[in-house]
């Protein structure tokens, strides 16, 4: 006897409809286990890999390579012992029936809301149940919004409450930045925290987003749990200057698309759209000012403003640091010679957002230090 397990295509962020499948990348017949990559899969935000969450042989593969199929589709079967065809074939037919029957009926996702923070419009996401302890608050860095958690979130909210933002002058949150530094972005994420009631939580901060949550530990360590620091900034003096100017200065897709490449230890993962929607966001007025006072308060000349790390060993509170090898935005090497209290992740093979390079190790690791 045996057991089967379907392979389905996955919700990657709430805005996911459908997705390609890229490429197979085991074959029928492998042997699998939990991680292990089974397929490419592309979406209009991202290309990247699906890893198994079980166990067994890999005895179909049920869509094609080039196949554009919805969100929850049956991709495949992993069969743990023995189960005769007959029989994966019927569950292969009564999968395909329950699931054109419930598409019909499929509640649609939620969406950002606007949250008033000191007079200005801050867009936040909020998913998860409520009832399960200290919710997580995540926070992206320079140029990105709460999308950048498309791999994140949802798998966080699988069993916590999990708030995203955009960061002022980012995304659909207020163009008026002020001064654009670390204490003034950390002063509207706790606004933010004030305005929706989170008394105390997880920060988890990509790149500017970790600094910024550690700017805020710091100011107000009552608010703060737990800190996962991922490609984090305010941890040294270095960081791409060239990134940042590109960034700001790139108004066309070709001009764009290798700065965003750079963030990626595999430029392949960026697709069109994904370049597409930064250039929606660039030319939304006011972003520019923005993006330029922000770098002018956060990374002046090239070089951070604030180096954070010598504070660290006085948080009192659980602290994780997570690094691409690969990164060419903040060097990894800033992860060296930190507080012993200090939990350091290195991922090989992996670049500045490793959150989504490698979404199911950095998922469990934001986990894990939060108890």
């Amino acid at each position: 006897m045996g057991t089967i397990h379907p392979i389905t295509m996955p919700k990657w962020g709430l805005a996911m409809q459908e997705g390609v499948v890229a490429a197979w990348t085991a074959e029928e017949g492998a042997a699998i286990g939990p991680g292990a990559e089974i397929c490419d899969i592309e979406t209009s935000k991202i290309t990247n890999a699906m890893e198994a969450q079980v166990s067994g042989t890999l005895r179909r593969r049920v869509a094609a390579e080039g196949q554009t199929l919805p969100v929850g589709a049956l991709l495949g079967i992993v069969v743990e012992g023995t189960v005769p065809d007959a029989e994966i074939d019927a569950f292969i037919a009564a999968f395909q029936e329950k699931f054109a029957a419930e598409a019909e009926s499929a509640a649609p996702p939620p969406e950002p809301e606007i949250v008033t923070v000191a007079g200005k419009p801050i867009r936040a996401l909020a998913i998860g149940p409520e009832d399960s302890g200290t919710p997580y608050l995540l926070i992206h860095g320079f140029g990105g919004d709460l999308g950048n958690w498309l791999f994140t979130q949802p798998a966080l909210a699988e069993r916590h409450r999990v708030h995203a933002i955009d960061l002022p002058g980012h995304g659909g949150s207020t163009k008026e930045v002020g001064a654009g530094d670390l204490t003034a972005m950390a002063t509207a994420v706790r606004g933010y925290m004030d305005a929706v009631g989170l008394k105390r939580a997880h920060l988890v901060g990509h790149s500017m987003g970790g600094a910024i949550a550690l700017t805020l530990a710091l100011e107000s360590p009552e608010r703060v749990a737990s800190l996962t620091l991922i490609g984090t900034a305010g941890l040294g003096d270095e960081i791409n200057g060239a990134y940042l100017d590109g960034f700001i200065e790139a108004g066309k897709r070709k001009d764009l698309k290798p700065h965003l490449e750079a963030l990626f230890a595999d430029p392949e993962l960026v697709t069109r759209d994904l370049v597409e929607d930064v250039l929606k966001y660039k030319r939304l007025d006011g972003v520019d000012a923005a993006l330029r006072a922000i770098r002018g308060g956060f990374a002046p000349g090239g070089k951070q403003a604030r180096n954070l790390r010598d504070r660290l060993a006085g948080l009192g509170i659980p602290v994780q640091v997570i690094y691409g090898r690969e990164d060419r935005i903040v060097p990894a090497r800033h992860a060296e010679g930190l507080p012993s209290s200090v939990t350091v992740h290195v991922l090989d093979g992996k670049g500045h957002m490793v959150h989504m390079e490698a979404a199911g190790d950095v998922n469990k690791l934001i986990e894990a230090v939060a108890g």
